[in-house]
């Protein structure tokens, strides 16, 4: 008898007299989860997820709740979470984790395990492991008599105890895959009831190291369904294409089983329906099954000018297998088909012959709510989300997902990169004996169990594409065993490659794929070549402000043929919404759960939206970068527009053409273009008009509902002029005193603090633009992002946050303008100085130099000044890049124009708050109120942020990243202006270590000079 109730007081008596049952090569002293070598007991072998229908109306639905075989297990289950000698019940919602139920602890680690000191002996555990129980009841339905019942788990983590009626039906450790259990010797007439045991860790939880919140019970959707004794057990579906990629070819092999105890004769047919409801290919067979065995049946097809399935025409067929006995029908499967041929051709994979870019980002399973549980609805939304900015294809990170993630990319058409559940990061890749567990023999079965049941379970689906066989868990062995039996599975199948990073140029993966290349990198390996094709796995960590060069990367993708994409980490903040003590919302990350708990932070909020979807400003980069078409200047006044799509002209869009002047529409065009995939033309640009102004020309391509897929910004010629400010006004005088500094007239009042050398007052037509003294002053340091202290930069360029000393002071009266030159001494050993023009209008000319510094000194976050306006002066227009944040490393995505926003729209809530707001190729920028405001322009672009928040509000006094959130961010009253000459880059190609291009970057080495005008109304 297992030990597996030693330590609790069971739910009801009825628990007190279970009987375990024994595995074969189990260890007698051993429960389950302790036990190497149990991976499962009484879990049926993997197979396709399908649900069975009593006739061909209900299965054409494809919805699961409208068969009479089908019942839905989610909702309120009774719960006992039992930690030690802490004990409680009470209610959880099912599926959904109990961490954040209010049971247990949330813990997030990266590499790390998050027990035993996070580098523990496998397969040792903690002598005590939290374990949850759940528990409810059901009813068998009347029609379901004489059928086989099966209890379908979803996902459940980690260690899972099934029981119904005080037996124990079986265990499962693979928390990612679906495990099945057939009920019919245990049930009852009337109430059953089903106990579920789950042990937060057990020695499969040293293959389930993966970079989320490490979190437990059930994760997915728990339910019955049944079948005839005689039954459609599982099948197989080829449909590929013919050498020509015109015709389809169709396979259909499937397994019949009779679990009765006499022989049964049957009819098995097929129909397969094009999406108008016409039959393209049906047959039939007789078969016969003995007692309690199967059978076999399969069918060949040809279709003749099959529609094809890619990401870009995701055309599905439907697939209805079809079980009759003694002339009636007994039951009826569903199962949609997409006919793509996938083949390796040299270092090219080819997609129906065309070797496509995979414009990818990896995904995990999150919900801010309710963990790793994601519903139907919210896992459309983000599929959608990521088509309609470009994204053709999902990394599975790093496990295979719930069946409706495969159903809605077979629909909505995403290429999908399946991950087996495999990762023991904690172990390293060493592949000496007591090391990686991926090249030690006595972990082999769980490797292959876990590979297989990815297999089995997914490879009917037409989106998934490319095989993997785990992530960051070593080499050696086990995975030289995985790889070998998913490619004899596919040698009769589809033929997708099998990929694995950690094998990186070994022979055990068909693709090359690398993690956090730059384009540096991108562009060598495009030049000197590969024999195999170029995939990064994950590649532009979307940490917080990050995905700077996103552009580069790509221009070489797009450059080099066997360069055929990558998958950004990752798609979303992995944070979980609770509220602080005054009842405000933030996301929490690693560390904000209980005490002194394993944490990496907030490295799980790498995602490129934020946990309630909210797109990241990065975002416009990525659908940029992905876009389909692309808009190069040519000669002649031409615009090259070229067809990035592989499988689909331009019939169904249309494409516009504005000519702006000095950022505001003037003129337009639309028309049309007969453009195949892969193939460009030109077309004339707008001419350069005569009138003085800067021109630029925005194209645009539409799609059939309107919505824009691609854009691009042409310059075209010509200057912003910057007009002149009128200096008159009431004569000037200065007041000076030992401390104090006043330029004056019955229209304004200018004052500096001497001893600082900052403005303490700028008002004009008793119009106080400065708010409580916080004037213009020197700025080099901005708030650090998560990139930022990845390579360790508020440390190495804590110079620049030092405040500057003032030199001197001098003042000077000519005419109707005064001028004040403030001169700095900096830390690093240079100087700055800050020349001031104050016109007698009110008008204010700020000129600014940066003198080079010693060799040997670090860059600058930033060059230029900052100051503080009222609240009020909250309305933001300019004319620059817009309208989302963008940085000289991230601005492709965001076009020059006239935009104009509240500040506090302006202000972007990464999970944990740093620099943010930034707007990059400024020529004018207006902060207005209903009466007053002031206006900014410079004879040469510059930047600028106007939060209602401080630098200080998004930063920390030390060099370790602070554990901040958005609640922690409240709007000032006030507006702080910070206008730039330069600003460095976020970066991103990787979060710990990485910084932006040297191009990217504000070199301290050189001289900078820049001004400002200031104008005021």
């Amino acid at each position: 008898m297992r030990r597996v109730f030693s330590s609790i007081i069971v739910l009801s008596a009825m628990l007190a007299g279970i009987q375990m049952a024994k595995g074969a090569d189990a260890d007698e002293s051993l429960p389950y989860h302790r036990d190497l070598s149990v991976l499962s007991v009484g879990k049926l072998p993997a197979r396709t997820t399908f649900m069975t229908y009593g006739d061909r109306e209900s299965a054409a639905t494809f919805d699961y709740g409208r068969s009479p075989y089908y019942k839905l297990l989610n909702g309120e289950w009774d719960f006992r979470y039992v930690e030690g000698e802490t004990e409680k019940t009470g209610k959880i919602t099912v599926p959904g984790n109990w961490e954040v139920q209010g049971y247990g602890t949330a813990i997030y680690v990266n590499q790390p395990y998050e027990f035993l000191g996070g580098h523990p002996t496998p397969p040792s555990l903690p002598d005590i492991i939290p374990y949850g129980v759940y528990s409810r009841t059901f009813r068998v339905p009347e029609s379901w008599k004489g059928r086989n019942v099966y209890l379908h788990l979803a996902g459940a983590k980690s260690g899972v105890y099934v029981y119904v009626n005080g037996n124990e039906v079986g265990y499962n450790e693979d928390s990612k895959d679906p495990a099945e259990f057939l009920l019919d010797k245990y049930l009852v007439e009337g109430d059953n009831e089903l106990v579920i045991k789950i042990y937060r860790w057990s020695t499969s939880s040293y293959l389930e190291c993966q970079d989320f919140w490490r979190i437990s019970g059930i994760e997915r959707d728990v339910f019955l369904w049944s079948q005839p004794e005689l039954k459609i057990e599982d099948f197989t579906v080829v449909s590929s294409l013919d050498e020509n990629y015109s015709d389809g070819i169709f396979r259909l092999k499937t397994l019949i089983q009779n679990d009765s105890d006499a022989g049964a004769d049957f009819r098995l047919g097929y129909e397969l329906v094009d999406a108008a409801g016409n039959v393209v290919s049906s047959g039939s067979a007789d078969g016969s099954a003995g007692a309690d065995s199967g059978t076999e049946i399969s069918f060949d097809a040809g279709i003749a000018d099959v529609l094809k399935w890619t990401a870009e025409t995701p055309n599905l067929y439907r697939l209805f297998i079809t079980l009759s006995r003694d002339g009636k029908v007994s039951e009826v499967v569903p199962f949609n088909v997409g006919f793509r041929r996938f083949e390796l051709r040299g270092n090219l994979f080819l997609v129906n012959g065309q070797p496509v870019k995979f414009k990818g980002v990896n995904v995990h399973e999150h919900n801010e709510t309710t963990g790793h549980y994601v519903p139907r609805e919210l896992c459309r939304k983000d599929l959608e989300l990521m088509k309609a900015h470009n994204i053709n294809a999902v990394r599975l990170c790093h496990y295979p997902q719930d069946r409706q993630f495969y159903e809605l990319c077979d629909e909505i058409g995403l290429y999908v990169y399946d991950e087996a559940n495999i990762e023991s990061h904690g172990r390293g890749y060493n592949l000496s004996k007591g090391h990686t567990l991926g090249n030690a023999p006595e972990w082999l079965d769980a490797h292959m169990e876990r590979t297989r049941n990815m297999f089995l379970r997914n490879r009917n689906y037409p989106c998934v594409t490319i095989w993997s066989l785990g992530n960051e868990a070593g080499n050696g062995y086990n995975f030289y065993n995985t790889y070998l039996y998913l490619k004899a599975q596919e040698k009769d199948l589809m033929n997708r490659p099998v990929n694995y990073e950690r094998a990186q140029w070994e022979w055990n993966t068909d693709m090359y794929v690398p993690q956090y290349p730059g384009a540096d990198w991108f562009n060598a390996i495009g030049e000197r070549g590969a024999d195999r094709p170029v995939c990064p796995s994950e590649y532009s960590h979307a940490m917080g402000n990050s995905n700077g060069n996103l552009i580069g990367q790509w221009e070489a993708i797009y450059r080099y043929p066997h360069l055929q994409g990558g998958f950004i980490w990752d798609w979303v903040d992995q944070g979980i919404l609770v509220k602080n003590d005054e009842g405000r919302p933030y996301w929490a990350y690693g560390g904000d759960f209980g005490e002194n708990q394993p944490s990496d932070a907030n490295f799980c909020c790498n995602g490129i939206v934020n946990p309630d979807r909210n797109p990241h400003p990065a975002m416009a980069e990525v659908k940029y970068a992905y876009q389909n078409f692309s808009f190069e200047p040519a000669d002649g006044g031409k615009v090259k527009i070229f067809n990035r799509f592989y499988f689909t002209d331009t019939d169904d869009y249309s494409f516009t053409m504005t000519l702006l002047k000095d950022g505001k529409p003037c003129q337009q065009k639309s028309f049309r273009l007969d453009l195949e995939p892969q193939t460009g033309t030109e077309v004339d640009l707008f001419a350069l008009p005569e009138t003085a102004g800067e021109y630029f020309v925005i194209l645009s391509a539409i799609d059939r509902s309107g919505y824009e897929v691609a854009k691009g910004q042409i310059y075209l010629g010509g200057k912003y002029e910057v007009a002149e400010a009128n200096a008159d006004g009431p004569a000037l005088k200065i007041d000076e005193s030992d401390s104090d500094l006043t330029v004056s007239s019955s229209r304004l009042a200018f004052s500096i603090d001497k001893t600082t050398g900052n403005v303490t007052s700028y008002r004009v037509r008793n119009v106080e633009y400065i708010k409580d003294g916080f004037g213009f002053r020197p700025s080099f340091w901005r708030a650090p992002t998560d990139n930022d202290y990845g390579c360790a930069m508020p440390a190495r360029l804590a110079v620049w946050k030092s405040d500057p000393v003032v030199k001197s002071v001098n003042t000077e009266v000519a005419g109707n303008e005064a001028s004040v030159k403030v001169v700095y001494d900096l830390e690093a050993g240079n100087s700055f100085s800050m020349d001031y023009t104050i016109m007698a209008s009110g008008a204010l000319k700020v000129l600014c130099r940066f003198g080079a510094c010693p060799e040997g000194t670090p860059g600058l976050p930033r060059v230029g000044l900052r100051f503080r306006i009222p609240a009020e002066y909250s309305n933001a227009g300019w004319y620059g890049r817009g309208p989302e944040e963008n940085y000289v490393d991230r601005k492709a995505g965001t076009l020059i124009g006239c935009y104009s926003a509240d500040v506090r729209d302006l202000y972007y809530p990464y999970v944990r708050p740093q620099e943010n707001g930034h707007h990059t190729d400024v020529r004018r920028l207006s902060l207005s109120g209903k009466k007053h405001g002031l206006t900014i322009t410079s004879d040469v672009p510059f930047e600028f942020n106007a939060l209602r928040n401080s630098i200080e509000d998004f930063d920390t006094e030390g060099f370790v990243r602070p554990q901040s959130h958005i609640c922690d961010i409240v709007p000032r009253a006030y507006v702080e202006v910070c206008l730039d000459h330069l600003h460095r880059g976020v970066g991103g190609y990787d979060s710990w270590g990485s910084e932006p291009e040297p191009y990217h970057c504000v070199p301290s080495d050189r001289d900078y000079e820049f001004s400002f005008l200031i104008q005021v109304r």
